[in-house]
């Protein structure tokens, strides 16, 4: 398939720059896939939607400061943006704007607690960083990081608010640079009423990474390649998956993220076991989708990844044609925004 296939208008206006209050007042909208019936709705009103007996798993990762200004040696600027940990000590993948201008040696200097060493030059833009202190960085890290906001809220500009907006109410294990975004519409009252209406919850971790934001460069979606993101699935929702569809009874991701990690162990054992690991899936139209039965997501960018994912469940013609309803319809778009429940 061409990534132009994946391409559509959206107006500037639409993009979601802060969340609504209270977060299960976003607009949802619901998407039938047998029939192609389209309704619209709310977060409040998603237990109306689901049966007694159906499963909502969700991922339980924490979105970490992982935006951080310092300067070099030499005295000039330098922002970084943590992307993924490295085996052994405070070594990770980063981004650097102007990344040319720090060569491997340079040293780095965030604050009076926090330093940094440019270890070597990576593929597609990125550094190697030591960082120093080793011990208790990620507390360091809330001292002097900012939220990883995504360029298209307020330019990448975090404020106060998004220190909890831009969490889930579940947001657990520390590790994610991206917020699993279809989480974000869920409140303590939602998952009661959830709860209240016999679907349950269960949790797995994806530490969200920076290539999910990162748009389809390659002509063709096939040739489109995804880094690997760490995920943890455990035995509570291994046994709860396997009892849900023991009774008939629908799995549903709630996001891309839970979706990408639930189909990996899937593809691989055939039925979803408790294990850890790497994911690099890639899931694009043609994909047969083994581990979920419906689909919590937001509206995702032109030519992304995970509008790809969403079109391979839905298919492209029906997705393209609920993305044009929801901009007709003044819906708002991206991390801060509405979504839509897939069935």
């Amino acid at each position: 398939m061409r990534t132009e296939e994946f391409d559509y208008e959206l107006p500037k206006e639409l993009i979601a720059q802060y969340p609504v209050e209270p977060r299960d007042r976003a607009r949802m909208m619901v998407l039938e896939r047998g029939t192609g019936e389209i309704i619209h709705s709310s977060f409040s009103e998603l237990p109306s939607f689901l049966d007694e007996g159906d499963l909502i798993v969700a991922n339980d990762t924490r979105v970490i400061p992982a935006r951080i200004w310092g300067r070099k040696g030499t005295g000039g600027k330098v922002e970084i943006l943590l992307l993924r940990r490295r085996d052994g000590g405070e070594v990770w993948e980063c981004l650097a704007r102007k990344g040319r201008k720090i060569p491997p040696g340079t040293p780095l200097t965030f604050s009076s607690r926090l330093r940094g060493e440019v270890l070597e030059d990576l593929p597609e833009g990125k550094k190697l960083i030591r960082f120093f202190p080793s011990e208790d960085f990620l507390e360091v890290l809330k001292e002097v990081g900012h939220v990883p906001l995504p360029p298209y809220i307020r330019g990448g500009k975090d404020e106060d608010v998004d220190r909890e907006a831009y969490q889930t109410v579940f947001a657990r294990k520390e590790g994610a640079v991206a917020a699993p975004t279809a989480g974000l519409h869920f409140t303590p009252s939602l998952m009661e009423r959830l709860k209240e209406r016999g679907v349950k919850i269960v949790f797995l971790t994806l530490h969200t990474g920076w290539a999910s934001f990162r748009p389809l460069r390659a002509e063709r979606v096939e040739e489109h390649r995804l880094d690997e993101e760490y995920f943890e699935i455990p035995e509570e929702t291994s046994e709860a998956i396997e009892e849900t569809k023991r009774k008939g009874k629908k799995v549903i991701a709630l996001g891309t993220t839970t979706t990408r990690a639930l189909e990996e162990v899937a593809s691989r054992e055939g039925r979803v076991r408790a294990t850890r690991g790497w994911t690099s899936l890639y899931i694009y139209p043609g994909y047969r989708f083994k581990a979920i039965d419906a689909l919590i997501t937001n509206f995702h960018l032109p030519r992304s990844s995970l509008l790809v994912l969403v079109a391979a469940f839905a298919s492209r013609e029906l997705i393209m044609r609920a993305y044009q309803e929801a901009v007709r319809r003044r819906y708002r778009f991206f991390s801060y925004g509405d979504g839509m429940l897939i069935l």
